[in-house]
């Protein structure tokens, strides 16, 4: 890392920052704050109680654990307790000074599974710990002021939760839903309409400037750091929080109307009874999101329409009276397409290697979708998995000798394993031929510990 820059911002030398105005950074939340009638010594000292040493070692714990990438300055979570054993002194001071410059980010473009990049930005770990100290010290402040219809990034919600919410609501009969979809959210969040709801509840002029300054923080693309006017990077512990923040408004106004809605992040499906009463609702929520909070939907993604025809979080639901959840066909399409690429990757290697480095996939998949109440795509997702593998056990055979002798050893007789060695068929259809299934069985795979979507379902949802 290198160390005097590392030091000149722990010290909050702002002024040797290019292009940055120091006095700027809360200026629009802390002009409300005076106006209020509200001075920095009668609010609460916050900033004390973010830097307080059981809050600071619950959010060095927690950036441990979590590692991560390095930011801009290269320092990694392995480095970072050295380094801030002899800088905290300095940190610590510009922090309660008010002083403390955040660094850049780093950009990291991360593939969109619809096309298009998600832009992460990378803060360096000495920023992720102050993020995280931050949150700690804010989420119970901001956590009574949201909605119950909220569930991301929220102690004790989850996905789950709000898919399980949706379900309830359809069967409730509210079969039409207005599902909205932000465009580029995390790239068009307005810093001064941010700062004014955060404002609300803080008024430590040091904290709101210090948030302020996390999102006007360069992101570093390639040596180059970009100046933000507006956006709020995703990738820092802080950014779920603020974007919760924003977004309450919005909640707001919904529960005011009384409208059954499940919120994640900025992934909203609202429900209603009728076509009519969702397409008024939906050129309803594009004025009121535009004019209050400067957000506009995306209009290809977003629509009034059937439960069945949409997807919330990876999930849909049957059409039934008592509808079911089920698998969204796009997050099938997803594993399908991460399977492929795994076999790719492991061309050329063992059957237990390809194995092995596709089951925590399997599993971390399955695990988050044990809702889904339809058996039949988790059955045929088993037999594919095993047909690519019985295609990778063919080609490595190699030749017709080969073949023969596999199938003879997995307990064929042998006439049938020399026809079937010598049938002149590709890999692929030999791969589902009677033959291979009658040598490489779905019990074959289970021992070598192949994990079966279907059995893990029902193993997660008889444990749940």
């Amino acid at each position: 890392m290198n160390v005097n820059e590392a030091q000149a911002r722990a010290t909050g030398a702002a002024a040797q920052e290019p292009g940055r105005n120091p006095g700027r950074g809360a200026r629009g939340a802390e002009t409300r704050t005076a106006a209020s009638g509200q001075t920095k010594a009668e609010g609460p000292l916050l900033m004390e109680a973010v830097v307080e040493r059981s809050n600071m070692r619950l959010a060095y714990r927690r950036v441990v654990e979590n590692r991560g990438a390095p930011g801009i300055d290269d320092l990694t979570v392995d480095e970072f307790g050295d380094w801030l054993r002899v800088h905290w002194p300095s940190v610590k001071a510009a922090l309660l000074e008010g002083k403390y410059i955040p660094a850049a980010v780093r950009a990291v473009d991360i593939p969109k599974p619809q096309g298009g990049v998600r832009t992460l930005g990378i803060p360096t770990v000495l920023d992720r710990l102050l993020q995280q100290a931050l949150l700690q010290v804010l989420q119970p402040i901001f956590e009574p002021e949201f909605s119950e219809s909220s569930y991301g990034f929220r102690p004790g919600r989850s996905a789950h939760q709000a898919v399980l919410a949706a379900q309830r609501y359809v069967q409730e009969g509210r079969r039409w839903v207005v599902d909205i979809d932000l465009e580029k959210f995390f790239d068009r969040v307005s810093h001064d309409i941010l700062m004014s709801r955060v404002a609300r509840q803080v008024k430590d002029d040091r904290v709101l400037k210090l948030i302020r300054r996390y999102l006007e923080a360069g992101l570093m693309r390639d040596g180059v750091a970009e100046g933000r006017a507006q956006g709020a990077p995703q990738g820092g512990p802080l950014s779920p929080l603020l974007s919760n923040i924003l977004l309450t408004d919005w909640d707001r106004e919904l529960d005011k109307r009384g409208h059954a809605f499940c919120r994640h992040a900025d992934d909203c499906n609202i429900y209603v009874r009728s076509e009519a009463a969702g397409r008024q609702l939906l050129a309803s929520m594009t004025a009121f999101l535009q004019e209050r909070l400067k957000l506009r939907i995306n209009e290809g993604k977003s629509a009034c329409g059937r439960p069945w025809h949409r997807k919330f979080l990876g999930y849909s639901l049957t059409a039934h009276q008592q509808a079911k959840l089920r698998i969204a066909p796009e997050s099938l399409n997803r594993l399908t397409a991460r399977v492929r690429e795994l076999m790719r990757l492991g061309q050329g290697r063992s059957l237990s290697h390809v194995i092995e480095t596709r089951n925590p996939v399997l599993r971390g998949w399955v695990s988050y979708f044990k809702l889904t109440q339809s058996k039949r795509p988790l059955e045929e997702l088993d037999g594919w998995l095993r047909r690519r593998l019985r295609c990778l056990l063919w080609r490595q055979a190699k030749h017709r000798q080969g073949r023969t002798k596999m199938l003879r050893r997995q307990g064929l007789p042998e006439e049938r394993a020399w026809r079937s060695g010598r049938n002149g068929q590709g890999p692929w259809w030999n791969a589902g031929a009677s033959h291979m299934n009658m040598a490489f069985p779905k019990r074959y795979f289970d021992a070598l510990g192949l994990v079966s979507l279907l059995d893990t379902r029902q193993r997660l949802q008889r444990s749940s």
